[in-house]
């Protein structure tokens, strides 16, 4: 009954983010059949602004659970959109053993996971490294990565484009634990974003 309940609840809120997106700020979506239908896939953005999260819910056409940091939780509406589509707490600047091993095991059973590599709003601006949790758990977990571009919604560019581009394959390292090739992957996969925001 829960799961039906929350089921019912995760389809009524993405079809209101979808709805408020598209009159408020005339949302364009690109790429869409780029998306595989079935198979664990790594979703990642570009991250400048907290609608971000929910934009790439209600547009990637498939379940998508948030690595999320603790202290959104703070925050009512957020903490609830946390709670309907699953997202996963982790704790910043430490190792969460935890938050790992769930998204292992939700990229395992054929699941959606999603997470920005900048780490942070603006990240790239704010002249942070490009965290390499996605090489992570695309080597660990032979799935694909999606990379996302998402521009506009701001004061300077109202009109907002979200930008899904073709599916990254880093199988043939699966189990790598070498540290130059993740940092490599991951700038990669940030190189293909960024020029999906062009």
């Amino acid at each position: 009954m829960k799961k039906t309940l929350k089921a019912i609840i995760k389809w009524i809120v993405r079809g209101a983010i979808y709805i408020w997106f598209k009159i408020f700020y005339q949302m364009k979506i690109e790429g869409l059949e780029n998306i595989p239908k079935e198979g664990a896939l790594i979703f990642c953005g570009n991250h400048r602004s907290y609608i971000d999260p929910p934009l790439m819910v209600a547009t990637a056409k498939r379940d998508l659970k948030f690595l999320a940091k603790e202290e959104l939780y703070k925050n009512k509406f957020l903490a609830f959109l946390g709670w309907a589509f699953e997202a996963i707490p982790v704790k910043r600047d430490e190792k969460d053993i935890t938050a790992v091993k769930q998204s292992l095991k939700d990229l395992k059973n054929g699941e959606c996971i999603a997470l920005f590599p900048e780490g942070t709003r603006n990240g790239l601006e704010k002249g942070e490294k490009i965290k390499d949790g996605v090489a992570f758990f695309a080597v660990r977990s032979g799935a694909k990565v999606i990379p996302c571009g998402i521009t506009g919604g701001t004061k300077e560019k109202h009109k907002l484009t979200i930008k899904y581009g073709k599916p990254l394959d880093y199988s043939k390292y699966k189990g790598t634990k070498d540290k130059e090739k993740l940092d490599e992957i991951a700038q990669e996969v940030m190189n293909n974003i960024i020029e999906l925001t062009k």
